[in-house]
Order: structure tokens, then C-alpha cells, then sequence
């Protein structure tokens, strides 16, 4: 083979590779995605490597949320989806996959196994299609102490199934002063309390993410010593409901910027906010959307709120309007249109930005550690 022919292969090899193998940024870039209360995030490594959290909601949503996904997807210039992790099967968290399995090639499927709430939709879903789209791929099951493979980053596995790691991190196992005032609420039975639990490590960077972990296996985590240690991103549990995101945690994990994937009317809680603004080396809390069940008495500024809702207001009320109880109450405030993310760009040494899609406000935050 001649010189000029062989470098003429080679280009064309190197073309031929995916662009997520080919991505050269040397930043972990989140991205919290909008799915109207559900849960979707994309997380890509420095090598192009992408691991997305939760697929959205699927149903009376149709494309919505998957198509809000493929554009987060699409900015960040990956190709495939290498890990999906689903945190439990409840719909707002699975309920897109489907749908997103056709627009792009997902390569592993992560769950914590079998649901423990049998319910129409789960098992439709569960038994007869999950099973295809895995089939196609690769289906792994995890349990606490799990790593995931991921390139450039230490991917921890801190709770699955409703069983929490027993020996702690790197760095962690600390007392958790909070756990002296826990007091617990009655006991989940729900999927909620199975969620598969992540905590990714990049360099000095660290993110907590919990999915719908409940109160009471908080308190398993985090009580009496601190197996996850301390954080600097943490995606807020359960869009900001009161049955997740106890002090032991919250307060626990010290993070300097807290991401609330909430709806309009689905999380917020005043009490949960107040939680937050009291958390130790809170800088900033950002939420996906403004929730009308905390008002402009428990929110944050708008610069921090990534999206707004169809029929806008003049103005949002100060008052924290109650949360309906059972199926009673107004509908919440749509938002069909266009969905704005926040984007975390993080540093090896710890620092790293947040951006608010919506309006390009960006805010840096510098290495402490």
C-alpha cells in the first residue's frame, strides 16, 4: 500500500467516527432538561461519552419531551445515548424512552430491575416493549456500589432498589449533624423509594443526583455518617416535592448550586424551599420552571427560572398558592411551547459555570477545594 493511499484510508476512518468520539471539549457538560415535571439529563464527558438520567414523560406528552431531549443532544454534538439510566419506573421518568429510541441509538439500558408497583402503563411498557429496545443493545441491572463506565469520570452507583451503599466514598463517612433533629415519615412503598441514585466525580468536581429517593432512605444514606460527602451540584430530588429532599440530605450534602427540575405546578414545596435557602454553602438555586405552589414568596429571582408558560401573566402572585388534594383543583399552567435547559460546564479543579438557556445569563463559580 502507498504512503498517499494509506493517509487517504486514514482520513476517512477518522470521518467515519461517530461525533461523540470525536468530541474534544475537556469540560463535563450537563444539561437539565425541561420535561414538565418529569426528569431528563444529559451528562457527556471530555471523551464524547453520554449517559442520560430519565427519559421524560411519554403518553398524552406524545414527542414532546424526547424532541426537548434531542435538542439538548443535539447541542452537545453527541451521536449515540452510551447509558440510559432509568431511576424507577414511574411515567414523567421513563415514559419518553420509546419514543427517544427512535430518534437516536441508545447502547445500555440501567434500572434497578423489576417494578415493585405494578400499574398499566409500567407493565405495558415492561413487558413488552423494554424488552425489544434492550434486546437491541445492552441491559445492565445495578445495585449500590456500582460503577458505571464511563470515561473521565467516576460514575457511583449510591442506591438502587431501595438499598443504599454501606461503605462511604472517597473522602466521605463523616457525621451528618442533621441526622439528630430526622424524623422520619411513614414508609414508601412506592417506586420512589427505589430510585437508582447517582454520584459522579470529575476531577475536583462532584454532582449529586437521586431521582425520587424518598425521605426515609435518605436518611439511610446520609445517617448517622455521611457516605456521599460533600458535593457541588446537586440536582434536586423528586422535582422539589416534601416527601424527598430532608434536611439529613439536603443540608448533608453542602452543595454550593442546587438545579430543581420542577413544573409549574408539580414540586416547589414552600417547606422544601426553605430547606434549601438554609442549606450550608448554598450560592445558588436555579428551577426549571416557577412554581405557583411556592409564589414569589419562596422563589428565586427570574434570571434563575428557565422557562415561562404559554399564557404568561402579568405578574405571579406572592403567595404560595396550596397544593390540590386528590384530583381537585385548576389544571397548571401549560407550557407546550419552546423548552429552555440549564447547561453546567465543570473543571477538573472544581469550577464551572451554569447557563440558563432561556436568557443567556451565565453565572461562573470558582474552584474551592
Amino acid at each position: 500500500m502507498t504512503r498517499a493511499l494509506f493517509l487517504t484510508l486514514a482520513l476517512f476512518a477518522l470521518l467515519a467516527l461517530p461525533a461523540a468520539q470525536t468530541r474534544t471539549s475537556k469540560t463535563l457538560d450537563i444539561y437539565v432538561v425541561d420535561v414538565e415535571g418529569g426528569n431528563a439529563t444529559l451528562y457527556v464527558a471530555p471523551g464524547g461519552e453520554s449517559v442520560l438520567i430519565d427519559t421524560g414523560n411519554g403518553g398524552a406528552a406524545g414527542a414532546r419531551d424526547p424532541e426537548r431531549i434531542m435538542a439538548a443532544v443535539k447541542e452537545a454534538g453527541v451521536t449515540q445515548v452510551d447509558h440510559v439510566i432509568t431511576t424507577h419506573w414511574h411515567g414523567d421518568h421513563f415514559g419518553g424512552m420509546e419514543q427517544l429510541a427512535k430518534l437516536i441509538p441508545i447502547k445500555d439500558y440501567v434500572d434497578h430491575g423489576p417494578t415493585v408497583e405494578p400499574q398499566p402503563a409500567s407493565t405495558a411498557f415492561l413487558d413488552s416493549v423494554y424488552p425489544k429496545l434492550f434486546g437491541a443493545a445492552k441491559h445492565t441491572v445495578v445495585k449500590p456500589g456500582d460503577k458505571l463506565p464511563v470515561a473521565g469520570l467516576d460514575w457511583r452507583i449510591v442506591t438502587s432498589n431501595g438499598e443504599v451503599i454501606k461503605t462511604p466514598l472517597p473522602g466521605a463517612g463523616a457525621p451528618n449533624k442533621s441526622c439528630a433533629a430526622y424524623k422520619p415519615q411513614d414508609p414508601d412503598p412506592t417506586e420512589n423509594a427505589r430510585s437508582v441514585g447517582s454520584v459522579i466525580t470529575f476531577g475536583k468536581f462532584r454532582v449529586a443526583q437521586l431521582g425520587d429517593l424518598t425521605w426515609n432512605k435518605e436518611h439511610d444514606l446520609m445517617c448517622p455518617n455521611n457516605r456521599v460527602g460533600t458535593v457541588d451540584l446537586y440536582v434536586v430530588s423528586h422535582h422539589g416535592l416534601n416527601v424527598s429532599n430532608s434536611e439529613v440530605l439536603v443540608h448533608g450534602l453542602q452543595s454550593r448550586v442546587m438545579i430543581m427540575n420542577n413544573g409549574t405546578r408539580k414540586g416547589g414545596f414552600p417547606e422544601v424551599m426553605k430547606t434549601i435557602y438554609s442549606a450550608p454553602h448554598l450560592e445558588d438555586l436555579y428551577q426549571m420552571h416557577f412554581s405557583v405552589l411556592s409564589g414569589q414568596e419562596y422563589t428565586v429571582p427570574g434570571m434563575f427560572i428557565a422557562n415561562q408558560v404559554d399564557d404568561q401573566p402579568a405578574s405571579m402572585p406572592i403567595a404560595a398558592e396550596p397544593a390540590p388534594t386528590g384530583r381537585g383543583g385548576p389544571p397548571p399552567p401549560v407550557h407546550n411551547g419552546r423548552a429552555y435547559w440549564f447547561k453546567v460546564s465543570a473543571n477538573t479543579d472544581g469550577s464551572f459555570s451554569v447557563t440558563n438557556a432561556r436568557n443567556g445569563f451565565t453565572k461562573t463559580y470558582a474552584a474551592v477545594r
